[in-house]
């Protein structure tokens, strides 16, 4: 059985980071989400996210960024090829399902190519 956790090496964490895959990724726009991806060298998925205050209060920023992160964990290994992933929720988000956050970032991640 494979590990499941969301490592400290699986994360984007410094602006600098931030500041390159906003320069050199590829923008995929959905109903309540911007993906913003670019192939990582280092061989390991990762994900960083961006999550205003525009969204909602704590409670809905917390929430949205915890299924996100499942999202991640569960579909890292899906992926075509290592990527380093911003995802940035648009603002004013109604309340979503887990099942909704996947269908939306399945078809923005999954199977493609194109990164």
């Amino acid at each position: 059985m494979t590990r499941q956790t969301f490592r400290r090496t699986e994360r984007i964490r410094k602006k600098k980071e931030y500041d390159a895959i906003y320069r050199h990724g590829i923008r995929r726009h959905s109903a309540h989400f911007t993906v913003i991806t670019v192939r990582c060298s280092s061989g390991v998925s990762r994900l960083g996210l961006t999550v205003s205050r525009k969204v909602g209060n704590a409670v809905k920023r917390n929430r949205i960024k915890r299924l996100l992160r499942e999202f991640f964990r569960l579909n890292r290994s899906g992926f075509p090829v290592p990527l380093d992933i911003v995802i940035i929720p648009k603002r004013n988000l109604p309340p979503l399902t887990f099942a909704d956050v996947a269908g939306e970032l399945e078809s923005l991640l999954i199977s493609r190519t194109d990164v």
